[in-house]
């Protein structure tokens, strides 16, 4: 039987967010006692109340949980999934996988059938289109379900839930710091994903590290226009070194560096957010952000079933940061470096 109101026309009678709405239900701290009364009142005139389904989860586990896998080109996520099975197991739990190819409409239609009562908890990153459109409500329909819910790796979302990710911001303000350490003034950074939560952290501790040191960056969700971009800044603006904050603008780069005779690290230093079995491989290598995916998957499973056994009180959320290790090799070598 479906609820006599829901979140959303909550939110409208009240005139605040879906957000707030479920926050205050959660008995979230961020929410003021005074607006946390007016929702509930106004949920309970209302008979407002979780979906049946939910009732029932909380009687009997099915010893399955769903992870929602935005991109599985990406080998992150491979191995984040990897530490997810690893875990699970140790909790006899199978897993259910989900992919939403970086589509806000599939990872709709995947919260949708994550509400039928075959999970007891789910793990979602959520897509890129998600965050570029900000359209979240399908997320608070699993809250509102009150099935226990954790995100993973994309976590900068105002969303009531558990979350474990790593410390992006910090990874590349240390990163700009270690090459202001070195001498260098003339940092860049690029991104194809700077309209989402974890490119806007990247380039939030890139800009903090730069204090008052002039900034350099391309940005671009176009491949075309973000080439041309960093060509601009290898060329024109001559940076001598180059943070990337995603797979896409590191291999750009390398492509660009090559076809215009600019030698790596001789003439451009790169540290980039790129998987170690291919930054390896590339001549030269190139230096990367370890993120420790395996480890984020562990600790995942772990949050969720600490959330499935109500071991975290309601209203309190988890937040676990994994931190990240800079590896550095051919392309940041300290060989063509000052000290």
């Amino acid at each position: 039987m479906k609820s006599k109101i829901t979140l959303k026309e909550l939110s409208k009678l009240l005139n605040v967010s879906v957000s707030t709405v479920s926050k205050a239900l959660h008995d979230s701290p961020e929410i003021s006692p005074k607006t946390a009364e007016r929702v509930k009142e106004l949920a309970k005139l209302h008979n407002y109340r979780p979906n049946p389904v939910a009732v029932n989860l909380k009687k009997s586990k099915t010893g399955t949980i769903g992870v929602v896998i935005p991109n599985i080109s990406n080998s992150f996520f491979a191995r984040v999934l990897s530490g997810i099975e690893a875990q699970a197991q140790v909790h006899d739990q199978q897993i259910i996988t989900y992919i939403s190819n970086e589509s806000l409409d599939r990872e709709k239609q995947i919260c949708d059938l994550l509400t039928s009562g075959m999970v007891d908890g789910v793990l979602i990153a959520v897509s890129e289109e998600t965050q570029k459109k900000a359209e979240y409500d399908h997320l608070f329909a699993l809250l509102d379900y009150d099935i226990p819910v954790v995100v993973y790796d994309r976590i900068n979302l105002d969303l009531p839930a558990d979350k474990v990710g790593v410390d992006d911001e910090k990874s590349f303000y240390d990163a700009t710091k270690f090459f202001r350490a070195k001498g260098l003034e003339r940092i860049g950074i690029a991104s194809a994903i700077h309209h989402v939560g974890i490119g806007k952290l990247r380039i939030s501790g890139y800009q903090k590290a730069m204090d008052n040191l002039p900034v350099f960056t391309a940005r671009s969700s176009s491949e075309g226009t973000l080439k041309s971009k960093i060509e601009k800044l290898l060329v024109t603006e001559k940076v001598e070194a180059l943070l990337c904050t995603d797979f896409e603008s590191a291999i750009i780069t390398t492509r660009v560096a090559y076809e215009q005779n600019i030698k790596i690290p001789e003439d451009l230093k790169i540290i980039g957010y790129i998987n170690k079995d291919i930054a390896e491989y590339l001549t030269p290598s190139l230096s990367y952000i370890e993120q420790h995916p395996s480890e984020l998957g562990v600790k995942a499973v772990e949050v969720l079933n600490q959330r499935i056994s109500s071991d975290i009180a309601a209203g309190k959320f988890e937040e676990k940061i994994i931190a990240t290790t800079m590896v550095h090799l051919e392309s940041s070598s300290d060989k063509f470096l000052k000290s």
